[in-house]
């Protein structure tokens, strides 16, 4: 298709053949009238074309990535005006990886005519027109024009305009809504529910607004039709006209204007066009798990595993043993978290992913977990499974390690698997859960390898004296894991709770060395242990809660950012001065680590003075409705998510959810890359 887009270059820079009526063109057409004019009415004209054979097509306002549409010039009588021509539902057609929105066969554009009052229509002078439009194959084009004319006092009716009329695509009696998020245009078809979709497209008219090859996905909602469409390399308009297709000749033409475009739905339009962003999000999601091993965040986790690889290093059914325990322990966790996020959204409750971490019970669990750990690397007790002796691996002990590792490491998955996660929260309960367990498998993955292929398993040391010192050292990162999660009782719940829980967990940890205490005898550490346990598990059930008194925001460092709201991000924009807004939690390290080095700083407090940058923050640290709705129409399960909104309005860019430290300043100073002093939508 590129020798057509060429073979039109060389065509165009040739001289033209001498106008004539169109008839002897590869595409013929005509101009005929409904009937004669009536003054003070619109007429009816019609450009009918007839391809010579099947192997010619014609081009539709927007002719998508190659071709070109048609140019009309009119000479009309005095007072006489020509509307916008109005098409047919066009074609996609797809040649070597262009597509082109073409009619194949004949078809006919209508044009409207005002005609003015007391206009003497009976002896009106000739209408003329000059047309210049392309037709091509899927070898070559070639430019054509036809010059036509038309005596109104003596136009008669065609039969066939009540069959055009049909073709033509009717304008929608309500406008649609579009929102540019990240390399998204995002669209809200008022379409009634009862309204059958089985093939859907949109046709857009505004030039290289969007990628015309990408898939398309659709989604219903209501009464409403919701697209998600790749961007191109056009500017973000105000309007966005097009014609949504519904069936192959059937659809409507609508028109768009900025507004809130919902998420969510049941998916639409089971074609081609929609299974490569699902499989690229199954692909995301693994490739997501896969490099969360190597995350700093679930180092202490990667301990773990690699406590357990060693130990698989010994007989061959006993490495396979543990590696499909861990994976089934893994996959199971993401797959248990992403059902209960599905189904608390489903009824109504505004989550995202690693909601967990947002409920100060289950971060006191995870501190329990984490300070038992602790004490189990340093000698404490002995639980089998976890503790390093040697012998052949625990299907249980590693099946529970995997549960863990899931657990405690999926809220760092964000910028690795943000589109995948997005998509989650959109697609059908049975697709969604697929990408979990994707994730899941992803995460299990290196593990799995080990287990089943001896040559990598061999290069691990032996088992010896060495691992019981390792395991010393292990208890390290494990001891700041319990630091860093009794922080993080402390931002949900105040100092109070945080030394509740670490009271909770020493307790249970003493319970847990009287148990598992060889030294004592069985009945009498049963006892003491359980005891123990006993009121640990009373009071965090019954004492904690009461405790829970969360403390005040926290203040940034250097840059004065007001919380976040939809009415103050409105009162912002609505000042005209540039806005950044970065959404974060305290448990989110790939948000605490961007912040460090990219935002809480003074070069970027200069330069966002300098600008009259207005900063607001949106902490998730705990659950907020509010900015849960607003990650998700962002296509976002979670944080980091990172807006910056231009001075002067317009659609805001999505930045990349790892920062450089010098973007900020970049943006504000207006030169950051591919902004040509003036913020453009794109993804990060």
């Amino acid at each position: 298709m590129l020798l057509v887009a060429g073979w039109a270059g060389l065509l165009h820079a040739q001289s033209m053949p001498e106008p004539g009526d169109g008839a002897g063109n590869n595409i013929a057409v005509q101009l005929l009238a409904d009937g004669p004019p009536v003054a003070g009415k619109h007429w009816t004209l019609a450009l009918h074309f007839t391809p010579k054979s099947a192997a010619w097509h014609g081009y539709w306002a927007n002719p998508g990535d190659a071709g070109e549409p048609m140019r009309l010039q009119w000479a009309l009588p005095k007072g006489w005006n020509a509307g916008d021509p109005r098409y047919p539902v066009p074609q996609l057609l797809d040649i070597a990886g262009l597509a082109n929105y073409v009619f194949e066969g004949p078809y006919t554009v209508l044009v409207p005519i005002a005609v003015p009052e007391g206009a003497d229509v009976a002896n009106a002078p000739p209408i003329s027109l000059r047309l210049d439009y392309l037709a091509c194959t899927d070898k070559i084009c070639v430019p054509e024009r036809a010059k036509l004319t038309l005596y109104p006092g003596q136009a008669k009716s065609d039969a066939r305009f009540d069959q055009w009329r049909a073709d033509i695509a009717p304008d929608l009696d309500r406008k649609a809504s579009f929102a540019i998020e990240g390399k998204q245009l995002r669209l809200a078809i008022p379409l009634p529910a009862s309204a059958d979709v089985p093939s859907p497209h949109v046709f857009i008219e505004n030039r290289d607004l969007v990628s015309y090859s990408a898939p398309q996905s659709f989604h219903r909602k209501g009464n409403f039709l919701l697209a998600d469409i790749p961007l191109g390399a056009g500017d973000a308009p105000q309007t966005v006209t097009g014609i949504l297709k519904l069936s192959d000749g059937q659809g409507v033409r609508f028109a768009a204007d900025p507004g809130v475009v919902p998420s969510g739905g049941t998916v639409v339009g089971a074609s081609a066009a929609g299974l490569p962003s699902v499989w690229w999000a199954l692909v995301g999601a693994f490739l997501g798990g896969l490099i969360l091993n190597i995350m700093p965040c679930v180092f202490p986790i990667l301990s773990l595993k690699a406590l357990a690889l060693a130990r698989a290093g010994g007989e061959e059914s006993g490495a396979r043993r543990d590696a499909l325990a861990y994976t089934a322990g893994v996959v199971l966790a993401c797959l248990a978290l992403g059902a209960l996020m599905l189904a608390l959204r489903a009824g109504g409750e505004q989550i995202g992913w690693a909601f967990q971490l947002q409920q100060p019970a289950v971060v006191v669990a995870l501190l329990v977990l984490a300070v038992a750990i602790t004490a189990n690397f340093l000698g404490a007790f002995e639980i089998p499974g976890i503790a390093i002796s040697g012998a052949a691996g625990s299907g249980s002990g590693s099946f529970a390690t995997g549960l863990l590792a899931a657990f405690v490491a999926t809220p760092c998955t964000g910028p690795f698997m943000a589109a995948a996660l997005g998509a989650a929260l959109l697609l059908p309960w049975g697709e969604a859960l697929v990408l979990f367990g994707a994730l899941g498998l992803g995460l299990a993955f290196p593990f799995l390898l080990l287990g089943f292929v001896p040559p990598l398993r061999r290069l691990l040391p032996r088992p010896g004296q060495w691992m019981v010192t390792f395991r010393r050292i292990l208890a390290v990162p494990m001891a700041l894991t319990a630091l860093a999660l009794a922080w993080l009782c402390w931002r949900l719940g105040g100092v109070g709770f945080a030394l509740a829980g670490l009271a909770m967990a020493g307790l249970i940890v003493f319970g847990l060395s009287l148990f598992w205490n060889p030294a004592l005898k069985t009945r009498r550490r049963s006892a003491a242990s359980v005891a123990a346990i006993a009121v640990a598990v009373f009071a965090l059930a019954i004492g904690m809660p009461k405790l829970v008194h969360p403390p005040g925001a926290a203040e940034s460092d250097v840059i004065a950012a007001q919380p976040f709201s939809q009415a103050a991000l409105a009162k912002a924009r609505a000042s005209g001065k540039p806005v950044f807004v970065w959404f974060t939690a305290d448990w989110c390290l790939t948000c605490k680590v961007n912040e460090r080095t990219s935002i809480e700083r003074e070069a970027t407090r200069v330069a966002f003075d300098k600008a009259g940058v207005v900063p607001m923050v949106g902490d998730w640290t705990r659950r907020d409705p509010e900015i849960t709705a607003f990650l998700t129409q962002h296509g976002a399960a979670g944080v980091p998510l990172y807006l910056w909104y231009p001075a002067g309005g317009g659609a805001p860019q999505q930045l990349p959810q790892v920062l450089t430290p010098s973007l900020l300043e970049s943006l504000a100073q207006g030169t950051a890359p591919g902004t040509g002093g003036s913020a453009r939508p794109e993804a990060g």
